[in-house]
């Protein structure tokens, strides 16, 4: 049996030879090389243009973009191309492991559990499945019980690019540090010839400044003064971004926290630059540090920089190893000075990325210690931060986790063994989790995660364990995303509060609430139908902060009720709609004195006719979904419009799709100048159900 599955996949892979076209070589090399951005695009455009009937070629495709994807950490494409490789039966048993890993950072923690045992099946004791299954048995339980630290969000430092490994400074931890990819003008980065070559080029999978494989960036030269080369700063290939620079952020003397500055000493390049950290003294800062070259893959290094007049001097590498091929990053200086601890994925390590220190001895170092396999598994360990002589702070996702990195401490005992415990909710999430600093002794301070960003970027977060609140907050906006700066909530509890909250311009609002309280919520406001929440607050002693979004419809236009679904040709709702519509009775209700009207609206296939008769049985349909849901008859209309009023495309839309603009209408012969891939979008976008407000005087009179 063994043998003929190895004929069978020997078949398969000379059938793939011969199917290559000039765009898969082009991807696979891309891949090689490390330019996954880059390299996932073209397999989605391969994949996209493979017939179904060709399996193998689909399943192959989808495998190697699948695999791009999670190496820029794309989670939602990552996911979705291995389930792609399964469904095509691609022979590869890691299918089934990321898959695992996949659906534990999307926090579908009984999927992941479900893949994770499928893996396990191929092979037994696999220690990061079998670590794998435990935290997304574990991971539910620490949601639903988190421990007290209360985490924040700090916009006021992030972009929508990313932003992390945070380093608090100064004797009152007044001064944060931290990287950051977003993007920058080519002031400070000019590059003297006789460093390292300005030209494109792209590694294999390092140690970056960043948490992702391989250094970022791409550049090029243009006219710049004698002996000096400037670099064109664009995107990397890997990860689309750009490289990162280390940037400074100080408090006022009211302790408010001002806005980040790129540091313009010589610290920063062209090239990649991160994960600061510093001696004690304040005089010494190590960093991560990423360059590039044309003739072939670079590792990352540690660099170091001392302080001289309040500038930071230009980089110089250290002595921790004398090859010029090992990675090296993350590195961390315990508060005493005497060791470095940093990360490398040298031969002979426990698998993947393990922990290591140097002891340091001026500016050179000892050998290389890696930690054991206490601290170290087959999985990445990464961005340790040494807060005192027993305790250090790492990130994993080799030990049993929430998903992706999460914040583990590890404590040394006496007889130096290490007790690692996993940091929990909401210091963790099914994201990644990492770069843990302190304010010194205080239970304080800051940590990166790419948690709630679609985009999979990297953000920064505070952290405390203040006294026991309860808090609510979240965003009011409309259906397209756009604030509603004019909103009100008002609230009412058992406990007798009865508030009206004006929401800020930025449409966010918060507001303190008490233990073991009932409380409704509605928001509101002028052009808009009403939301309303119940809220039930946990009576246990900890701080929680509930996190709602209130997104109004507005009374002056249609609105498309998404997801919604009918059997093709047919007017039967599939079940899948269930939960949209029944989030339309309940805005009903939130609405008592509204009536509107259902319409249906069909694509450009079939006449005029046929499509008015379908639209007018489908919008029918919904109407009495919505009667048997308890919505009065009175109040509902039914409305086939079919394909007579295509759909105008608005912002939102436009910024999903790169072929059509705001104020487009997609009208039949507007949509039969694009391509046939193109067309299909613009079909799915008329096919639509809207429900439209008619009357706001229902039963008043």
């Amino acid at each position: 049996m063994k043998t003929y599955k190895y004929i069978l996949f020997f078949l398969a892979a000379t059938l793939l030879f011969s199917c290559k076209t000039a765009k898969l070589s082009t991807a696979e090399e891309k891949q090689q090389i490390g330019e996954y951005y880059e390299a996932a695009a073209i397999y989605r455009k391969v994949y996209a243009k493979t017939s179904p009937k060709d399996k193998f070629l689909r399943g192959y495709v989808a495998f190697r973009m699948a695999e791009c994807n999670r190496m820029f950490n794309n989670v939602s494409r990552s996911y979705s191309s291995y389930a792609n490789a399964l469904r095509y039966q691609y022979p590869d048993s890691t299918v089934h492991f990321w898959l695992g890993q996949m659906s534990q950072k999307r926090g579908a923690y009984p999927e992941a559990i479900k893949h994770y045992q499928s893996f396990l099946e191929l092979s037994p004791g696999n220690v990061l499945a079998l670590n794998g299954i435990k935290g997304s048995e574990e991971a539910p339980k620490w949601r639903q019980n988190p421990i007290r630290y209360e985490v924040k969000r700090m916009d006021k430092f992030n972009t929508r690019y990313s932003e992390f490994t945070p380093m608090l400074y100064g004797e009152k931890y007044d001064q944060l540090y931290f990287a950051s990819s977003r993007k920058k003008s080519n002031k400070g980065k000019a590059k003297k010839e006789n460093l390292e070559s300005p030209e494109s080029a792209i590694s294999g999978e390092t140690i970056a400044s960043s948490r992702s494989s391989g250094s970022s960036g791409s550049s090029g030269t243009s006219g710049s003064p004698e002996g000096i080369k400037r670099i064109e700063i664009k995107p990397s290939n890997i990860t689309g971004l750009y490289n990162n620079d280390i940037y400074l952020v100080k408090q006022d003397e009211n302790g408010n926290w001002l806005a980040p500055q790129e540091i313009e000493d010589e610290v920063n390049t062209s090239f990649d630059e991160g994960t600061p950290s510093f001696t004690a003294d304040g005089n010494t800062m190590y960093y991560t540090y990423c360059a590039e070259d044309p003739e072939g893959p670079r590792p990352s290094e540690i660099y170091f920089s001392t302080r001289s007049s309040a500038k930071w001097g230009k980089g110089s590498r250290t002595t921790i190893v004398k090859d010029s091929i090992t990675s090296l990053g993350h590195p961390a200086v315990s508060p005493d000075g005497n060791y470095l601890y940093f990360v490398s994925d040298v031969v002979g390590g426990y698998g993947g990325k393990d922990i290591f220190r140097s002891r340091r001895i001026g500016n050179d170092f000892g050998p290389m210690e890696n930690l054991g396999p206490q601290i170290n598994t087959p999985g990445d360990e990464m961005f340790p931060y040494v807060r005192d002589s027993v305790t250090l702070y790492f990130a994993s996702n080799g030990h049993p986790g929430m998903g992706g990195l999460d914040i583990f401490k590890a404590t040394l005992d006496s007889l130096g063994n290490w007790t690692v415990e996993n940091m929990q909710a909401p210091i963790n999430s099914f994201a990644d989790d990492f770069g843990i600093t302190f304010a010194g002794s205080k239970e304080k301070g800051f940590f990166s995660s790419n948690r709630n960003d679609l985009r999979g970027s990297d953000h920064l977060f505070s952290f405390e364990l203040p006294t026991f609140t309860v808090f609510i907050e979240g965003i009011v906006s409309d259906v397209d995303d756009e604030v509603v700066e004019d909103a009100t909530i008002r609230i009412v509890g058992r406990d007798g509060l009865n508030e009206k909250v004006l929401v800020k311009k930025d449409g966010t609002y918060r507001v303190e609430l008490q233990r073991d309280v009932s409380y409704v919520m509605m928001a509101s406001a002028r052009g808009y139908l009403n939301q309303n929440f119940e809220l039930q607050t946990n009576p246990e002693e900890k701080n929680e902060t509930y996190l709602v979004d209130f997104f109004l419809s507005p009374i002056y236009r249609p609105v498309v009720v998404e997801n919604i679904f009918y059997d093709f040709d047919k007017a039967t709702l599939r079940p899948e709609s269930k939960e949209a519509l029944d989030e339309l009775i309940k805005m009903l209700n939130d609405n008592p004195n509204v009536t509107v009207e259902m319409g249906a609206h069909t694509d450009r296939k079939g006449t005029a006719a046929y499509n008015e008769a379908l639209a007018q049985r489908r919008a029918q349909s919904v109407v009495d979904y919505l009667i048997t849901g308890g919505i009065d008859r009175d109040r509902l209309e039914a409305k086939g419009y079919g394909k007579n009023v295509p759909k105008t495309i608005d912002k939102k839309i436009a910024a999903q799709y790169d072929f059509l603009n705001e104020d487009d209408v997609l009208t039949e012969d507007f949509v039969q100048a694009f391509t046939p891939e193109q067309q299909d979008i613009a079909d799915q976008i008329n096919r639509r159900t809207e429900f439209k407000v008619l009357r706001t005087n229902y039963n008043l009179y």
